[in-house]
């Protein structure tokens, strides 16, 4: 699981501050402790959280609009927690937070169930996850411990599928239960540093520098959003490691998501033409790199793909109200490929 960077940025700036201390101060003298700017590092998280709200809004989009359509759907709540641990400096994230404990809610995806509660608001404080309280789960010694989040989130996915519901309680004494929906099977992470975006087969994970964060219309950030989660939806991880990494193999599965990013925007009801947008936008400044090596078709070439799917999409939506990408989309690849083998090729 790819942590958030902004935390090691952040530890790494407090390290050089320390050290310069230290190597001022005269000998035998005990340097003192550097003044911490709460105000600053609580607008350094905001910042953070905002970005990540952005990416869980459109990620819960995507994925519950393709429900119907995914390999494998799984009940959800759109919840995503933060767990003090996993910072550089937990004391001074849970100070510049105001927490007691290390839980607290860090985002709800816009139109999921957590978010149409109305309990679930940025930074809350929770203190359990139905019968167990996340904050008495022990962390590993040192800082930047994400482990027990993943624990937490793999806990509600669990509580979601056998129970059909999961209670969470907060700090302040109140209990709420929720319901989850059916979306497809993918977590959407930030990555606190970093420009890149890439898929695993279970998860999206998007840089915070990733240049579409930069851009203003949310159905066009939605694109590189949808490019990666037809990674997954399409399983590409999985048959790469059936059939090789080779560049071949790569630039079949990349022309795929490509040409799926309009079908997954228009059932979440994004313009299925942004992808076209997006594709033109970003990659006639930034494919530079991944043209030289092959595994990608050139950015024009890719808006041209994806263009070319537009009128089937408009004819499937006329004709179905839905834009049926298991009956209608032409694969590049034969999914079955592979499937008798054992280990990598």
């Amino acid at each position: 699981m790819m942590r958030p960077g902004w935390r090691l940025r952040w530890s790494g700036g407090m390290l050089a501050m320390v050290l310069a201390v230290v190597l001022a101060a005269p000998l035998g003298a005990t340097p003192p402790l550097p003044t911490i700017d709460y105000v600053a590092e609580r607008a350094a998280i905001g910042r953070y959280q905002d970005a990540d709200q952005r990416l869980q809004d459109i990620g819960w989009r995507l994925a519950q609009g393709n429900a119907g359509f995914c390999p494998r759907a799984i009940p959800a709540i759109g919840l995503q927690l933060q767990d003090m641990a996993s910072y550089g400096a937990p004391e001074i994230a849970r100070s510049a937070i105001g927490l007691k404990r290390d839980f607290a809610v860090q985002t709800a995806a816009r139109g999921s169930p957590a978010a149409l509660s109305g309990v679930f608001t940025r930074n809350r404080e929770i203190v359990a996850l139905e019968r167990f309280d996340p904050n008495q789960w022990p962390a590993e010694p040192g800082r930047m411990n994400w482990h027990r989040l993943v624990w937490a989130h793999d806990h509600i996915d669990a509580m979601l599928t056998e129970h059909g519901g999961i209670a969470v309680g907060f700090a302040d004494g109140a209990v709420a239960r929720v319901i989850p929906v059916e979306v497809c099977a993918t977590r959407f992470e930030l990555m606190g540093d970093g420009g890149k975006a890439v898929a695993d087969g279970q998860r999206v994970v998007i840089g915070i520098d990733f240049p579409a964060f930069a851009y203003p219309e949310e159905d066009v950030f939605a694109a590189v959003v949808a490019h990666e989660l037809a990674h997954n939806v399409l399983e590409h991880d999985a048959w790469l490691d059936r059939n090789g990494r080779r560049r071949r193999h790569v630039r079949l599965t990349e022309r795929e998501a490509d040409r799926l990013m309009p079908w997954l925007l228009a059932n979440a009801g994004y313009d299925p033409a942004a992808a076209a947008t997006f594709m033109t936008r970003w990659g006639s400044r930034h494919d530079a790199g991944i043209l030289m090596i092959r595994s990608h078709d050139g950015w024009d070439e890719r808006a041209e793909f994806i263009a070319a799917e537009l009128p089937l999409i408009a004819q499937a939506m006329a004709r179905e109200g839905r834009a049926d990408w298991t009956a209608h989309f032409r694969r590049e690849i034969d999914p079955a490929r592979g499937l008798g083998k054992t280990g990598r090729e």
